[in-house]
């Protein structure tokens, strides 16, 4: 088994980076390999919503990160994604990848466990989490959960080192990812998928 974990800082071993590791930490002593993709200060296009995804099962754009990751979560088994805090919410450059990875695509990811966590120096993370959590949620992924909400706090990895709780809440998350893993993997050939229905999409305006 494994699981993707895209870094979503610029900074490739900063304070989001070590909160990952820690849950990835985890998941290796439960022998799940692990796949890091770092964002870093590459340039992401919005998406344009020209819906050529769904014919190609890959964005139109091609000279970034999202069909990397596109290709990289249909190979994984289970999905783990860190964010900065910038504003109370997520890194934009990160957020633009999301939408473009998720849109038309998200069948392939549907049934793999997600989680998400938040790096801040001091408030905004759990409106960091809200917002990545819902591109979950709105593809069939499983959400993982932990003690408390995943959240790291610290300025430099070395402050991170200082937030016991925090790095306790990662490695309980890594875990909580790892059984939950365990127990999808044991179900195969012995609990089918929940049945769907055909898509309904209901639009507030009519004319």
């Amino acid at each position: 088994m494994q699981v993707l974990f895209i870094n979503g800082s610029p900074k490739k071993e900063g304070t989001t980076f070590t909160a990952l590791t820690e849950v990835a930490n985890e998941l290796c002593k439960q022998d799940i390999d692990t796949v890091f993709y770092h964002l870093g200060t590459q340039a992401i296009h919005g998406c344009t919503a020209c819906d050529k995804c769904k014919v190609t099962g890959l964005c139109v754009f091609d000279d970034d990160g999202v069909n990397e990751c596109v290709n990289l979560l249909k190979e994984s088994d289970g999905l783990v994604i860190g964010t900065p805090v910038y504003y109370a919410g997520p890194n934009g450059a990160l957020c633009a990848l999301l939408d473009r990875m998720f849109y038309g695509k998200s069948s392939h990811y549907a049934y793999k466990p997600a989680a998400a966590i938040a790096n801040c120096r001091r408030g905004g993370a759990s409106a960091s989490f809200d917002r990545l959590n819902k591109y979950f949620t709105i593809s069939n992924m499983p959400v993982v959960s932990s003690q408390y909400w995943n959240m790291t706090h610290g300025v430099t990895p070395e402050q991170i080192q200082h937030d016991k709780e925090g790095l306790q809440t990662m490695r309980t998350l890594g875990r909580n990812m790892a059984w939950l893993l365990r127990c999808i993997e044991y179900s195969r050939g012995h609990i089918q998928l929940p049945e769907t229905e055909e898509r309904t999409q209901t639009n507030f305006i009519r004319t």
